[in-house]
């Protein structure tokens, strides 16, 4: 069954597609923000799918849903800028306390002190380019595809956060 919206003809979204799909954009969201985040973004993802209907002709489900899925973390990305800051200022400071001790050790299997603070001193969109192919899985094809970008863009905005990201956390160590 079709619908229409502002003239273009979009196709049903699948009737398995939250099935198939919630626990993989869930652990994708709650990778880049937290699990309480996740519970809810990762709903809306499936609401706007619902909302917006599926349009084949733009490409598979699964790269579909990622974008949604980046956009509305885009949504809280002043949120998740200041929880990597702060990761890395919480891995700077010497931990005296034995229940800080142990909160910064579960912090830091998320993500490590310089490499969170790496990663928030990379522009947004070249954040979303390479926490897409790290949490996701994504291929740089579905990553263009869910960011609506174009093949190479996804390259090169990959090359420059790795070089970045290497710049960053060299520093710290030789620092």
């Amino acid at each position: 069954m079709h619908n229409t919206r502002n003239g273009v003809e979009r196709l049903r979204v699948p009737p398995d597609l939250f099935e198939t799909h919630f626990e993989e954009i869930h652990r994708y969201i709650a990778r880049r923000l937290s699990d309480d985040v996740a519970d809810d973004l990762a709903a809306d993802v499936f609401l706007v799918a619902l909302r917006g209907g599926y349009d084949g002709v733009k490409g598979e489900v699964r790269p579909w849903l990622y974008g949604i899925a980046t956009n509305l973390v885009a949504r809280h990305r002043r949120t998740e800028v200041s929880r990597l800051k702060a990761l890395a200022r919480a891995a700077e400071r010497h931990v005296e306390d034995r229940e800080d001790e142990l909160l910064d050790r579960v912090d830091a299997a998320r993500f490590t002190g310089p490499l969170a603070g790496a990663l928030a001193g990379l522009k947004r969109r070249d954040r979303d380019v390479v926490l897409l192919i790290a949490l996701s899985g994504l291929t740089h094809a579905e990553v263009a595809e869910a960011l609506g970008i174009p093949y190479g863009t996804v390259a090169s905005r990959l090359n420059r956060a790795r070089k970045q990201l290497r710049k960053a956390l060299k520093e710290d160590v030789d620092g």
